[in-house]
């Protein structure tokens, strides 16, 4: 097995805002596992307010190559658990050599990854487009340009209930609101009657993440469903979030892939709670390894590859908040030729 190593930037259409800054690019490095004729493929985005960079993720991984290229690939999950002591505290990189691990091995058996777990691609949930935080004007805006059947709302302003009485005004969509942590106890239930009322679907992650005793009161009393986020990045925090949340928000480059993300759809299903998978700002690639799980899901936040001025790679389409597949194996999602390093 050979590895490479493909440093991205990756400028966004429009500056997005949310309460944790404003940012106009991301960075990412796709990793490629080769055998033979094959390559599988997987994306890590670089996020700053979680203390990572760039430099760091190529140092890393060009400090373990040898032990990755040593690896023998049976299954997914075997490769995961070889790789977990080194990469247990990068799991972007976990998680990116997850996944084009399962691309990899998918394309081996020549079936997409969705066939090789045995699942069908029938009903699949559709997928919303997020809207940052800005003017009403400038949301607006946003939504215009991006008809969408579906948005989620980022907010966490004094003015948050007069933005979605705004932009009820002028979609009929469904809307979901993302506070990213910025609310009290009060603040959401309160939030929460009159964003019932103007057609919100659900609240993700309005406390702080590790408010379990704020949360437990929402749990009760909101009249919103209340899913969380930044209070479930690992397969422990799904126990933890039982009876404090409706549903949690998966994200694979936190739990470190579709190896356990897997589990913790399965963990979150037997505790009947609501699942949704979400996505960073990434390119198709990391966005097509999402589409594969989408049969297992009730909700998905998969548009981090529409909000790019332009996408690096191939992979699934979204036409209307629909997940369109290739006709392809594994996840379906590759770089452009003209991209490869265009770092």
């Amino acid at each position: 097995m050979q590895l490479k190593i493909h440093p991205l930037k990756l400028p966004l259409n429009k500056p997005f805002t949310i309460a944790y800054g404003t940012f106009h690019f991301r960075e990412a490095v796709i990793v490629e596992l080769q055998e033979g004729d094959l390559s599988g493929f997987g994306e890590a985005t670089v996020i700053t307010y979680y203390g990572k960079n760039l430099a760091e993720f190529i140092s890393f991984l060009e400090k373990h190559q040898s032990f990755i290229e040593k690896l023998k690939l049976s299954t997914p999950s075997q490769f995961w658990n070889e790789l977990y002591p080194i990469f247990k505290d990068h799991p972007f990189l976990l998680c990116a050599l997850d996944v084009a691990a399962h691309d990899l091995w998918a394309k081996k058996q020549q079936l997409p990854l969705y066939k090789a777990w045995n699942l069908q691609i029938d009903n699949l949930p559709l997928t919303n487009f997020t809207i940052s935080i800005g003017s009403i004007k400038n949301m607006l805006e946003q939504m215009e340009a991006f008809p969408n059947p579906i948005y989620k709302i980022k907010l966490g302003t004094k003015e948050d209930i007069s933005i979605i009485k705004a932009l009820r005004k002028s979609s009929t969509a469904i809307f979901r609101v993302d506070a990213n942590c910025a609310w009290t106890v009060e603040e959401t239930l309160t939030n929460a009657i009159a964003m019932k009322e103007l057609g919100v679907e659900f609240i993700e992650q309005p406390l702080a993440k590790e408010d379990w005793n704020g949360m437990k009161k929402l749990y009760h009393k909101s009249v919103l469903p209340i899913i969380a986020d930044e209070s479930c990045q690992v397969i422990t925090d799904i126990a933890k979030c039982h009876l404090h949340f409706h549903g949690v928000n998966i994200k694979l480059m936190k739990c470190g892939g579709l190896t356990p993300a897997l589990k913790m759809i399965k963990q979150t299903k037997a505790l009947n709670m609501k699942v949704m998978v979400g996505c960073m700002t990434e390119s198709s690639i990391g966005i097509s390894a999402i589409a594969h799980l989408l049969p297992l899901l009730d909700y998905v936040d998969m548009d981090g590859a529409l909000l790019l001025k332009e996408d690096p790679a191939n992979g699934v389409k979204i036409v209307n908040g629909q997940i369109i597949f290739k006709e392809a194996y594994g996840i379906g999602g590759s770089l452009k030729a003209t991209n490869n390093q265009n770092y």
